[in-house]
């Protein structure tokens, strides 16, 4: 993979350079001091993949992204020291397209190759992201849906630029929505109570993380919080599992919506949001052949135009729309 380092750091730069060094089908093309330098290296000579820092001098990596995303866009990873005093930055970068984060790897350490495996592991589930086919999933056998029984239910899945998305739909919704809420966002788990807090303050809807075996429930928003894939049971209660292995990003959207489509037995939606690749895509093919309603994003409104792009090309969504029109479609669909 051609990997572009933006960072300020020296050491950082060369503790990537060593992390990367341990696959060698990695080449480094270019380093960047600064987000403006890392801006214009970026028009002329695109990488794969970029390994962002967010504090530094000129321009940092929050603007960076943006700037990127914008005029010559391709993946990007951030990479920090210090995730907790950084993660409104985290977020405010995974908003304009950012797709995932990660510790800087430690020089020195009495293990080397151990201090780079995040690192690598994350590379590798970006460039699953960049080369996934087309998976072909097989029809599911619903239950019979009895509205009222469960209620009603909008499962919601995004990747890239999804932080700020989720917050525009969110944000959209009355505190005493008619419907529970379970979101699938491709974020470490080391990460994800910091985002459910953010999205909660932000909002002002009650966002925490799903725990195994509750229910979903009205007047309560429910992040899946591990680096397992969530499902819905047969019972109507949330579980983590590590299964199936061939879904290399966790938590899979695909797996959530796939359960939904089988188990629930209420009144669903499924909305699918931006984000790179094809994830939830068949997913919500599945909800719509159970008689789901179902939603994808728009190009004009998503940060990458590749979850629901992929939606669209399979006719799995009902529905496509801005991402300003989601919420409002929510809210007349479980109207009081």
């Amino acid at each position: 993979m051609r990997i572009a380092i933006v960072n300020d750091m020296p050491l950082a730069v060369e503790a990537l350079r060593r992390a990367l060094a341990y696959e060698p089908a990695h080449e480094v093309i270019w380093v960047a001091a600064d987000g403006k330098q890392a801006v214009s290296l970026c028009a002329e000579n695109t990488p794969d993949l970029i390994l962002m820092d967010l504090i530094m001098p000129v321009m940092d990596g929050v603007e960076a992204t943006r700037r990127i995303m914008s005029e010559s866009p391709c993946a990007i990873v951030i990479v920090t020291v210090d995730r907790e005093q950084n993660v409104h930055r985290v977020f405010e970068a995974m908003g304009f397209g950012a797709l995932d984060v990660v510790d800087t790897p430690v020089l020195g350490g009495c293990n080397p190759k151990e201090a780079a495996a995040p690192l690598l592991r994350k590379i590798l589930n970006v460039g699953w992201l960049m080369g996934q086919s087309e998976k072909r999933v097989a029809p599911v056998s619903g239950q019979p849906r009895i509205p009222g029984v469960r209620g009603g239910l909008v499962a919601i899945g995004s990747s890239a630029g999804g932080p700020a998305a989720l917050e525009t739909l969110l944000k959209g919704l009355p505190r005493d929505f008619e419907a529970a809420i379970v979101l699938v966002q491709h974020v470490d788990q080391v990460f994800a109570a910091g985002m459910a807090e953010w999205l909660s303050s932000s909002c002002g809807l009650d966002v925490r993380l799903a725990r195994d075996g509750e229910a979903p429930q009205v007047g309560t928003v429910l992040l899946a919080g591990t680096n397992h894939h969530i499902r819905l049971l047969k019972n109507g209660t949330l579980a983590y599992t590590a299964e199936p292995v061939n879904e290399i990003y966790r938590p899979s959207i695909d797996v959530f919506f796939e359960s939904v489509a089988r188990y629930w037995n209420g009144d669903a939606v499924g909305v699918l949001l931006t984000g790179m690749g094809r994830d939830g895509a068949q997913g919500l093919k599945l909800m719509r052949e159970q008689g789901f309603l179902t939603i994808a994003q728009d190009q004009q409104s998503s940060s990458v135009y590749g979850m629901p792009k992929a939606a669209a090309a399979i006719d799995a969504a009902v529905e496509i729309r801005p991402l300003d029109k989601i919420a409002p479609r929510l809210l007349e669909k479980f109207a009081k």
